[in-house]
């Protein structure tokens, strides 16, 4: 009898919640772009990144939110896609905590007439990319990323000079 009662517990606590996270993670749903950046994904991550994330971090509901953000692998997708400039919106007061993106702003955002900096008060550190209408397209936020990642991105996203001139 205590074989069986504890056969079922296995079943109801071990088996049953793995099995519904094979079928959570298996059905494709995607998140809007606010809800990924409000979970701290931008979007840009491709899929097989997720699956490598999920070799180092073992939090099931992180991989699957992950997985709900993510892009499809694809060389056509994500590496053709430019825009017409940026906005590189970050609190002035949180700067302090940011040497790399000062660094950028001092030394290399001339590099790039058609990025402009925005300060705002208690945003964290993203680039907002703007359409050839000058409108918002998307939203990447930048907090750990080094100087010459940002210098890497503008240069493959960022178009050198404004439609409009």
């Amino acid at each position: 009898m205590l074989r069986l009662t504890l056969y079922y517990w296995v079943l109801i606590f071990i088996l049953i919640p793995s099995a519904s996270f094979v079928i959570v993670s298996s059905s494709k749903e995607q998140l809007s772009s606010k809800q990924c950046e409000d979970l701290g994904f931008t979007g840009l991550a491709l899929c097989s990144d997720c699956n490598t994330f999920s070799e180092y971090v073992k939090d099931k509901e992180l991989i699957s939110d992950c997985l709900k953000c993510c892009t499809e692998d694809s060389d056509d997708s994500t590496s053709k896609i430019t825009y017409s400039g940026a906005i590189l919106e970050v609190c002035m007061r949180k700067l302090v905590f940011y040497p790399e993106i000062v660094g950028f702003i001092e030394e290399e955002k001339d590099k790039f007439p058609t990025v402009k900096v925005q300060y705002l008060f208690n945003s964290p550190p993203k680039l907002i990319m703007l359409d050839d209408e000058g409108q918002y397209k998307e939203t990447i936020r930048i907090d750990n990323w080094k100087r010459e990642h940002m210098l890497q991105f503008l240069q493959k996203k960022v178009q050198p000079y404004s439609a409009s001139s």
